[in-house]
């Protein structure tokens, strides 16, 4: 959403400056080091990590005791070792000077709800979800963001009332496929692609605040 090619590195430690090889120092150096290279230039928002710079899109908290905490299922795209970043692959989606976006043009954003599916669950779930004020919902459900038959109607009824329906899932790794679980044309339902339901969210509130519908929305998470 910020519309420069400057590097924008996010960084953080996993230990504090009093405990045992603590990291904060090294990935705070590092850090420095990727923002200031001229080739970090053009690559989005980045996390510094544990030696290993991570594109933000991609990039979650897998693990809450190591230092190794943050990975992307694609892998990295470089690396910071010894004072000098090394490269080997790109962002693929689109970004910064490339997006559609504009933080400077986004005042406020809509509700987006994420419901997580599990055996049993009850559909009124997603009504509290609509009650609450929610213009979208995260559908985060198990493997291909599967839906269970009992919840199917819920989803449609509220489709119907024009919320819109994101089916992400909660699984770490892998995207979800569209038409595969659920006739999702047929259903007028959109899929988060690689998106873990938080990103899912993040990217749904900031499609919806331009007034995206349900074909905007599922281009948008095509591209990015």
């Amino acid at each position: 959403m910020i519309h420069s090619d400057k590097p924008m590195v996010v960084v953080g430690s996993m230990r504090p400056g009093t405990a045992m090889s603590a990291d904060g120092m090294l990935n705070l150096y590092d850090a420095v080091v990727v923002a200031a290279d001229p080739t970090s230039r053009g690559k989005g928002a980045l996390v510094m990590m544990n030696d290993e710079i991570h594109s933000g899109r991609d990039v979650t908290k897998r693990v809450n005791i190591k230092t190794s905490a943050f990975s992307s299922q694609w892998g990295p795209l470089g690396m910071a070792v010894e004072g000098k970043t090394y490269w080997f692959r790109l962002p693929a989606k689109r970004h910064t000077i490339n997006s559609e976006f504009d933080i400077e043009r986004i005042d406020t954003l809509p509700e987006v709800h994420i419901v997580y599916g599990y055996g049993n669950m009850t559909p009124e779930l997603y009504d509290a979800a609509a009650h609450a004020g929610a213009k979208a919902i995260v559908h985060a459900g198990t493997g291909n963001g599967s839906v269970a038959n009992y919840a199917v109607d819920k989803l449609k009824s509220l489709r119907a009332q024009g919320l819109q329906v994101i089916r992400s899932s909660r699984v770490g790794d892998g995207f979800v496929l569209r038409n595969a679980e659920q006739p999702d044309d047929q259903n007028d339902w959109v899929v988060a692609h690689d998106l873990n339901p938080q990103k899912a969210k993040i990217l749904a509130a900031v499609a919806l605040a331009r007034g995206a519908d349900s074909k905007q929305l599922q281009r948008i998470f095509w591209e990015y």
